[in-house]
């Protein structure tokens, strides 16, 4: 069985993760590394992927730059979301023969690990694009979007776990004017902190979904491949 490393980073701002995203991926396109899964948080900031129209960020981005709110367009596939501390990111850097199923097997990684914390949740991204992500009833959970570059991902998902949720209704979350977002605080009444243990989860799961062993690297160790370190 191949390794899954999995590496927890701790709270990196936006851009910084998305070069480390970037410089892994080379790594991983010229088999330096395994698979490799990046955990982290974010400071709040909001990103827009490709297929983002005018208008999802309902107020003027001076609006959000005023109170140090990052805005970051990416070449990743789904609309605008919203990134803050409390949130699980996942960035998997793995080879993939189909980003549709890379997409299921993250959904369902995610509805397994909430299930272990009391929350029953569902995939939907075979109704379609723009349901992509995790659903607990009609209420997200988690949101995913993806590239594929040379058989190689970036990108991955975000979970709300114990953030608040509060600037989800300064955007059009997901491109859907109507959801309602939800986190693992909000649907079990529990305090956190809630991310440690859902990290672990998730990355068990995650790792069994894809058919690889789980091993846990240092961010130091990751960072001894030349082209991640470069």
């Amino acid at each position: 069985m191949d390794d899954l490393h999995v590496v927890s980073l701790g709270l990196v701002e936006y851009r910084e993760a998305l070069a480390l995203q970037h410089r892994v991926a080379a790594a991983r396109a010229s088999d330096e590394i395994p698979d490799t899964l990046l955990l982290l948080e974010h400071p709040l900031c909001y990103t827009r992927g490709r297929r983002t129209p005018p208008g999802e960020l309902t107020l003027p981005e001076e609006w959000y730059r005023a109170r140090g709110i990052d805005i970051v367009d990416v070449d990743r596939g789904g609309k605008v979301t919203h990134h803050a501390p409390g949130q699980l990111v996942g960035y998997p850097i793995m080879r993939v023969d189909s980003a549709r199923d890379h997409v299921a097997r993250m959904e369902r990684a995610l509805v397994a690990a909430l299930a272990e914390e009391g929350v029953d949740a569902r995939g939907r991204s075979a109704e379609g694009p723009a349901l992509t992500g995790v659903w607990v009833g009609d209420r997200k959970i988690a949101s995913i979007g993806v590239h594929v570059s040379r058989g190689i991902t970036t990108h991955g998902f975000a979970v709300n776990v114990d953030n608040d949720l509060g600037p989800w209704g300064w955007i059009v979350p997901c491109g859907l004017p109507d959801v309602q977002t939800t986190s693992l605080a909000a649907e079990t009444g529990r305090a956190g902190p809630l991310l440690p243990c859902l990290r672990k989860r998730v990355a068990y799961r995650f790792a069994q979904e894809c058919g690889l062993r789980q091993r846990i690297v240092s961010r130091d160790r990751m960072l001894d491949a030349s082209s991640v370190a470069a």
